[in-house]
């Protein structure tokens, strides 16, 4: 079967439309050529919902999710003037923008030139923005700072034509976080960092896993049995991304991420595959094992860097105002070095902080509308653009998880982390598919209405036990969603063992039995019952 957008990058790399870009700022939103469309998104351009209305999304890259009070007050005065007064913090660390315009679009990326922040590789079918420790470097507990190695290899991949036409998208992770807060596991490929190689190999490195990804056939990345150190970091990530680029899939769009290339294969071939194109005998790797992702580095801690704190912020929902990202940027330099980092949950971090100026800086956060605690409501829930916005979404996201927050908040005392992702559709950007609890958007008809509603999950999670999470009840109304997260959280308050985590708890339990816990019921039943009584 033949596929369209193949034959479209075969005609035209999606490198070469910047040109065009500018060339329609100027002709106006009615002169874009209808393929173009899918082309702006390696400049990362997405039409926003609804197609044909003339606005576009903006991604903005941030390189291992670390940035300036520079940058990020530019991308808050960009987002006052072009974006209705807001942006979004993604789960790979960067930011997004609304309402955009095309002929606003020159001036957007001339600006964020100057400061040092891209949008070149944002989407499309390319190495999408490397995600990294928000805490890289400054983490008493890091095992080291892998920022350079990011910086090293984002800086290879970026723009160059040897690369801008791979099979999808194409995710990678670098990073040596002692906690796992890049969600390794989820990536393409995944550099997770460990102290020593194999025995007789004392040099700090990394531990590679392929094929991971999420969408609507989620996958767990898979280890290939390679410790690359830190000088062959760079020399991996080529190598495995031209082996995606020459054998990926190509005929179908709905086959082609590299996990189905790793489903295919298997990790031993693929570590031939390897070790075929690296200028080195590969080692095998490190025996360290794969620790669970279990925090986002949230709220005071002191930094490696003697005297020094810094603050993990919690921002509800992942959306901030452009007046809040002002503030924010001002804080970091009255208070700190000015360096700022986005975390993988849509959170942010200001670092560098004097201990004896920690709690001013945080007070100053929490009155620009910001939670610093770590372990809240606000900070364990994460959620996809939906609906408002995206073309693929079915239902309305933002605004039902504030509300979902708003109401555990007054009703559930939250005394551990519980992880909620909700997600519009079943892509899973939201991705619902690893969370403690998931909510995954779908419709259905009552009486020829389109209702919203929710699949809910649980019992997802990652490290060497990693699991994706279990239906336990369908069509739950957007509504009862609430309700239902409020009254499963308080089940397991109530019967778990000491220590016990939400995962664990679930595993006790069949489908049937934590549905009971859930309390409420398909939408369908519901309605039906009313209209009967």
């Amino acid at each position: 079967m033949p596929n369209p957008i193949e034959d479209l990058k075969k005609r035209k790399d999606g490198l070469d439309v910047l040109a065009d870009i500018h060339r329609y700022a100027r002709e106006g939103y009615e002169s874009i050529d209808p393929d173009d469309f899918n082309l702006f998104k390696w400049y990362g351009l997405y039409e926003q919902k609804p197609k044909g209305g003339g606005h576009f999304m903006l991604r903005i890259k941030v390189h291992g999710g670390h940035y300036t009070a520079t940058q990020l007050r530019e991308v808050g005065l960009l987002a006052n003037q072009y974006a209705r007064g807001f942006g979004d913090i993604t789960t790979r660390q960067a930011f997004q923008l609304h309402w955009l315009r095309i002929e606003d679009v020159p001036d957007i990326f001339s600006r964020l030139e100057r400061v040092g922040l891209t949008t070149v590789g944002a989407c499309g079918d390319i190495m999408r923005n490397v995600t990294n420790c928000p805490v890289a470097g400054c983490d008493r507990h890091e095992i080291f700072d892998a920022q350079p190695d990011v910086l090293r290899v984002s800086k290879h991949f970026l723009g160059n034509r040897e690369y801008s036409n791979l099979p999808r998208k194409y995710k990678v992770s670098i990073s040596a976080c002692a906690v796992n807060c890049t969600f390794p596991q989820i990536n393409c490929v995944a550099f997770v960092g460990v102290p020593h190689g194999p025995e007789g190999v004392a040099e700090e490195g990394y531990n590679i896993y392929i094929g991971g990804g999420l969408s609507t056939a989620p996958h767990f990345a898979k280890p290939v049995n390679i410790f690359a150190t830190r000088d062959q970091v760079l020399d991996y990530a080529v190598a495995i991304t031209e082996i995606y680029r020459d054998h990926g899939g190509r005929d179908r769009r709905t086959r082609a991420r590299l996990k189905f290339l790793m489903d295919d294969w298997g990790p031993e071939k693929f570590r031939e595959e390897i070790a075929a194109r690296v200028p080195f005998e590969p080692y095998p790797a490190s025996g360290h094992p794969l620790r669970e992702a279990h925090h986002d580095h949230l709220g005071i801690h002191p930094q490696k860097q003697d005297g020094k704190c810094y603050i993990g912020v919690t921002v509800k929902i992942g959306r901030i105002t452009g007046d809040q990202m002002l503030g924010a940027a001002d804080i970091a330099e009255r208070y700190g070095s000015g360096r700022l980092a986005n975390t993988i949950s849509q959170n942010f971090i200001v670092f560098d902080i004097p201990e004896e100026r920690v709690e001013e800086a945080a007070a100053e956060l929490r009155a620009l509308g910001f939670d610093i605690g770590e372990t809240t409501v606000k900070s364990d829930c994460v959620v996809c653009t939906g609906k408002e916005f995206c073309n693929l979404a079915v239902t309305e996201t933002k605004g039902l998880m504030s509300e979902v927050i708003s109401y555990l908040e007054q009703n559930v005392t939250w005394d551990r982390r519980i992880r909620v992702h909700m997600t519009g559709c079943p892509n899973n950007c939201g991705q619902q598919v690893i969370s403690d609890i998931g909510l995954q958007g779908a419709s259905t008809k009552i009486e020829g209405r389109e209702v919203e509603c929710y699949d809910f999950h649980v019992g997802g999670g990652l490290g060497e036990d990693a699991s994706f999470v279990r239906k336990i009840a369908r069509r739950i109304a957007a509504e009862d969603v609430k309700l239902g997260v409020a009254n499963i959280v308080r089940a397991y308050q109530q019967t778990r063992s000491n220590g016990e985590s939400f995962r664990d708890w679930t595993r006790r339990y069949s489908d049937e039995e934590l549905a009971q816990m859930i309390g409420v019921v398909d939408v369908k039943v519901k309605y039906g019952a009313q209209a009967g009584s």
